[in-house]
């Protein structure tokens, strides 16, 4: 149906400009439909192999992964077969315009009775014109950039600015602002009209990049208060010797369910959460297939009296461009209670 000069398969690296956004810099398919129009396929496929030994578990992951959220347990020990991080994405550019979708498997479902049919779930959902984002993808407040290289889904998650969500984005530059979603976390969800305001600028140069960014917002508390939540941050991705790169993470304020995936909630009873979080990460790569990173991320939260640490170090090595494979071990603390669990995960990786 379609001539040479119409229809043409290749394999590109998905443009600067998205994977700004989305974060996934995975290489992709690419059909060329006419001069102005190209559709692109994408993702990858991961199955990990993962045993933690402890006194903690991540009951809300299933133990997939850590956040900052966990649980205390007596003395787990479970070894967990699972290729649900596996994603596929689909873009399409028709002139300034560009639709991007993009699933994964951790939404929930799968047994080992029947047939382990895990759900997908969105990811990314989001129309961009030009300078405008509408949509579901990366909060603005984040710098994709600055997560670590883990086996463990994300990095240091209960230290790092991590959530997708609805929005409306502007960019000019170096400058992104936002309207974003807005959610009381452990308050009064319903009566949340205002959107939370987002403000980012990313300095950028062939030695990396850093972002500055904060983000103001109105939560509603149980008791039908209204309170002003601010929070700030600053985050980045530098290139030290060869290949090497430092990434690092630091945020304050009232930054909520923006930073730490529920290591800190938005309200502890009637009063909003302060927070401070950092996260630090290097990669060094020993050979031109092999790079190993250690990373470490920390989040206190002082109202709650919480502090949740994960510290990890691991080993990729490339066997060919798109197949790796890689053993990450690790530790994950609630402080608080002097309770911590270690892991130890085995992963395959193939990037389409």
């Amino acid at each position: 149906m379609f001539n040479n000069s119409l229809f043409k398969l290749k394999k590109v690296v998905l443009a600067t400009s998205l994977l700004a956004v989305t974060g996934a810099a995975n290489a992709g398919y690419t059909v060329k439909l006419d001069d102005g129009d190209t559709i692109t396929f994408g993702g990858y496929i991961k199955a990990d192999v993962r045993s933690i030994s402890g006194d903690v578990s991540s009951p809300v992951t299933n133990d997939d992964y850590w956040i900052g959220h966990a649980a205390v347990v007596d003395d787990i020990s479970t070894t967990k077969f699972s290729a649900n991080e596996t994603r596929f994405n689909t873009k399409y550019v028709h002139g300034d315009v560009t639709g991007f979708i993009e699933l994964d498997f951790y939404g929930g479902g799968g047994n080992q009775i029947v047939s382990n049919s895990s759900h997908p779930r969105l990811r990314h959902a989001f129309i961009k014109y030009k300078n405008i984002l509408v949509g579901q993808t990366w909060t603005t407040f984040m710098n994709t950039s600055a997560l670590a290289e883990a086996a463990n889904f994300g990095g240091a998650l209960n230290a790092s600015a991590f959530i997708r969500q609805g929005q409306v984005r502007y960019t000019m530059g170096g400058l992104q602002l936002s309207l974003e979603n807005p959610h009381s976390d452990k308050g009064d969800s319903s009566q949340d009209s205002i959107p939370d305001f987002i403000a980012k600028y990313t300095f950028k140069g062939d030695w990396g990049n850093v972002s500055v960014s904060g983000l103001a917002r109105q939560l509603n508390t149980v008791g039908g208060n209204s309170e002003t939540a601010i929070g700030g941050g600053i985050a980045g991705r530098i290139k030290t010797f060869g290949k090497d790169d430092f990434r690092f993470q630091v945020h304050g304020g009232e930054t909520g369910r923006y930073v730490g995936v529920v290591a800190a909630r938005d309200l502890v009873g009637e009063e909003v959460e302060e927070t401070t979080s950092y996260m630090v990460a290097y990669r060094h790569f020993w050979t031109e297939e092999m790079r190993s990173t250690v990373f470490y991320g920390s989040t206190d939260a002082d109202v709650a009296n919480t502090k949740r640490n994960h510290v990890a170090v691991n080993l990729f090595k490339n066997f060919t461009k798109q197949l790796s494979f890689g053993v990450e071990v690790g530790n994950f603390e609630m402080n608080e209670v002097s309770k911590d669990s270690n892991y130890l995960q085995f992963s395959a990786k193939y990037v389409l």
